[in-house]
């Protein structure tokens, strides 16, 4: 019996020693690039670095709070389905009159539709616009009044903010940032909050996010640059050609220079190609600006699918690469492209970088302002870091003298446990990626309150058990048998709340929840598994008439 006994301690002080080992390798072992063995402290400390992410609050970085505009998302829409009505009415040869957007920018007044093609009219809305409800227009018997009905517009404000929480998050995952915070403020509908640790130049992460990003590819109508829009207009007898518009452009584009800062360009107002279409976009120093870059892009096979045929119908002709309703460059169509491109713009390194980030992450769904903006230093959470630690060293070592000396031997189990509580807490965290926050770090001391209790539960029901007279084993038996429901009881209950927290709450607010659910797993497994383990083996070195230490 007793060496069986002697067997299953073995397995089990096997496996303890197992989760040590495993924990402080993913501690002290690994590094960014992979497995490194420590062989000096400074590698060591550069793998603990490199393991153990800190949060905003502790790195530093910059915290910033985005409003999404998403009226101006509606009134977007409601343009796209004016523009809709005009060219589908022009190409079905439907005679109508003004089409005018309503002030609230949710209904669109259709004029004068000629009564002869009523049916191909609601023809198109039905099919073009199936959102949108046709209605009489008040005082005339010929008009129509399109109403996007309140359900449209709840699912199309929720659909922007979606997009753009998706699209700025791709966006700042690009700027390779550690960890960055990308969600719902949860306060107001249309918030975003950004949290960017280590990032000190918030200009650089408002110019990212804020970029539109909206490619096109057109054809140039007229490659000649004019100096003002009236003067574009007046080239072409005061009537741009059909389906043409004027856009502002770079004085550089195509090779040319105006006298002004900014030129403009007539071009086709249907674009071939847009953003959507992108694949890849990457930085390369230009062959035409020396110490400059160009940003060359991939179109995706749709795209190509129609850029092929497109550019081989209209060689001679002029493309115009159109980003954010901006003419950046445009030349001669001298062959067939299917699928490559590049945009030449005399960019700097850092700024054809961001430029080919922004549109791989594409274009935001609607404009968006900042209400909040905050840089935190450094040296703020280098404080924070310390006075942390200070806390929680302290705070372990006044525990562990007090269990220490109220409960003598099985004081130090309950220290030896707590130890290695703390060791599973931070290799977890180091494991899965967790950041560590400052209300993270009272997380830790929070889980330090708990192992803390958990032991004095089961030491205080052996000693009872050792009162009513049963044996050092019994007792300890029973102790643990009796402790085990309420120390799971309470931890399961405060699972649950930091899982909450963890749902509704914020980057620091998530870094407490984090933490405290990681200690009080890893707690389970040292005040019950560990805590018991390491009684087993002292009973089994007990004499016979013995008292238990506690």
């Amino acid at each position: 019996m007793a060496a069986g006994v002697s067997n299953q301690l073995k397995y089990k002080f096997g496996f303890i020693v197992i989760v040590i080992l495993c924990c402080l390798m993913g501690i002290m072992c690994i590094s960014a690039s992979g497995f490194n063995f420590p062989t000096s402290p400074t590698q060591l400390k550069n793998n603990v670095a490199d393991r153990i992410h800190l949060g905003l609050d502790l790195a530093g970085g910059s915290y910033l709070v985005v409003q999404v505009q998403l009226d101006d998302a509606i009134r977007q829409n409601t343009d796209q389905a004016v523009d809709l009505i005009k060219d589908q009415a022009r190409s079905q040869n439907i005679s109508i009159g003004e089409v005018s957007e309503q002030p609230d920018n949710t209904q669109i007044a259709v004029h004068n539709v000629d009564p002869n093609a009523a049916g191909k009219f609601h023809d198109i809305i039905t099919n073009q616009l199936p959102d949108w409800t046709v209605s009489p227009l008040a005082g005339e018997p010929n008009g129509y009044l399109l109403t996007y009905p309140p359900t449209a517009i709840a699912a199309l404000r929720s659909k922007t903010m979606e997009d753009a929480l998706e699209t700025i998050t791709r966006r700042i995952d690009a700027l390779g940032l550690t960890e960055p915070t990308v969600q719902f403020t949860g306060r107001a509908p249309d918030e975003i909050i950004v949290e960017l640790p280590g990032e000190g130049d918030p200009a650089r992460a408002k110019s990212v996010i804020s970029e539109g990003g909206q490619l096109e590819l057109t054809l140039l109508s007229d490659p000649q640059p004019y100096a003002s829009e009236a003067e574009a207009l007046a080239a072409h007898n005061g009537v741009l050609p059909a389906g043409t518009e004027i856009l502002p452009g770079l004085p550089n584009a195509g090779g040319q220079s105006t006298s002004t800062s900014t030129a403009y360009f007539v071009v086709d107002r249907a674009a071939i190609v847009t953003g959507k279409d992108l694949e890849d976009a990457s930085p390369a120093p230009s062959t035409t600006y020396p110490g400059q870059y160009d940003v060359n892009f991939v179109l995706s096979n749709a795209g190509a699918g129609r850029f092929g045929p497109f550019t081989e119908e209209n060689v001679g002709k002029y493309l115009a690469i159109v980003l954010d309703g901006k003419v950046q460059e445009y030349a001669v169509i001298k062959s067939r492209i299917d699928n490559n491109g590049m945009i030449e713009g005399n960019f700097s390194q850092q700024d054809a970088q961001d430029l080919s980030l922004v549109l791989k992450s594409g274009a935001l769904p609607a404009p968006i302002k900042y209400i909040a903006e905050d840089t935190i230093g450094a040296s703020l959470g280098a404080d924070s870091i310390r006075d942390g630690v200070r806390a929680s060293i302290g705070s372990i070592i006044v525990v562990m003298i007090f269990l220490v000396i109220y409960y003598r031997l099985s004081g130090v189990n309950a220290v030896v446990a707590l130890i290695l509580n703390l060791v599973i807490l931070v290799a977890a965290m180091a494991y899965f990626g967790a950041v560590l926050t400052l209300p993270g770090i009272a997380g830790v001391i929070l889980t330090i309150g708990m192992g803390v209790d958990s032991n004095v539960l089961v030491f205080e029901r052996i000693r009872e058990e050792l009162r009513g007279g049963k044996a050092p084993a019994a007792a300890v038996d029973v102790g643990f048998e009796k402790a085990f429901l309420t120390i799971i009881d309470t931890h399961v209950t405060t699972v649950v709340s930091a899982v909450f927290l963890f749902l509704f709450g914020t980057g620091p607010v998530k870094g407490f929840a984090i933490t405290l659910t990681i200690g009080l797993i890893a707690n389970l497994f040292t005040s019950i598994y560990v805590s018991r383990a390491i009684f087993d083996l002292h009973l089994s070195h007990m004499k016979r008439d013995e008292p238990l230490s506690v």
